[in-house]
């Protein structure tokens, strides 16, 4: 007996965009509304490649990359707010309060990508970031991240320490820009469609549907 279509969606993103984790619910959402599963794979994109150790203050971060007035992120985040219940997520108050490099993140997403704890990892990097505003450029804080994802946190540590895989984040992030993803997140569907944003739920279940495999449908 066949099982449920099953779609590949390739998502490029990162762990310090809201938007990437309200765009996956909203995806996972209308897959769960369709009767459908996918074959999520991430990929990397760094909002702020140049961003040093230290990291940055968030308010102080928006107000220079954006030019958005404190009035301005105060509506921002209770519209984005808003739209984030609606599929469940719900954002730590105050939460985070630093921005940080994701260099390493990436790095160590890239090496679970075959181990099929993937999408685990990527969530509970989000959830070191916007639930309890950890240091998401941290060693020690992305091996806690693989450990809660169910991977080896040893081996997540040695990947970390050995500098692994980043000439291979490089190149992917130069293949996205290449093929037009100029922010995130950006969901590749079926390997043909690509959306940028969070589209919202009932705009995932319309479009879904044309690029379910055409034997499992």
């Amino acid at each position: 007996m066949a099982g449920p279509p099953r779609l590949r969606v390739d998502i490029v993103s990162d762990v310090v965009c809201p938007w990437c984790l309200i765009g996956f619910r909203q995806l996972e959402r209308a897959l769960a509304e369709l009767g459908a599963e996918a074959d999520i794979r991430w990929h990397p994109f760094e909002l702020n490649p140049g961003m040093g150790p230290e990291g940055e203050a968030v308010d102080a971060h928006v107000a220079r990359k954006y030019g958005a007035s404190p009035a301005r992120m105060a509506e921002t985040r209770a519209a984005m707010a808003a739209i984030a219940a609606e599929v469940g997520v719900v954002f730590a108050p105050g939460m985070p309060e630093r921005m940080w490099n994701t260099r390493d993140a990436h790095r160590l997403l890239f090496w679970a990508k075959d181990t099929g704890r993937q999408t685990a990892l990527k969530l509970a990097l989000f959830e070191a970031h916007f639930a309890r505003g950890a240091n998401v450029s941290d060693h020690g804080e992305l091996a806690d991240a693989a450990a809660a994802a169910g991977l080896d946190r040893e081996a997540a540590a040695d990947v970390l320490a050995s500098g692994r895989f980043a000439d291979a984040v490089v190149a992917l992030e130069t293949r996205f820009t290449e093929m037009g993803v100029t922010g995130v997140p950006a969901f590749i569907l079926g390997e043909r469609g690509l959306a940028m944003g969070a589209q919202g739920v009932e705009w995932f279940r319309r479009v879904l549907p044309r690029f379910l495999p055409r034997a499992a449908a």
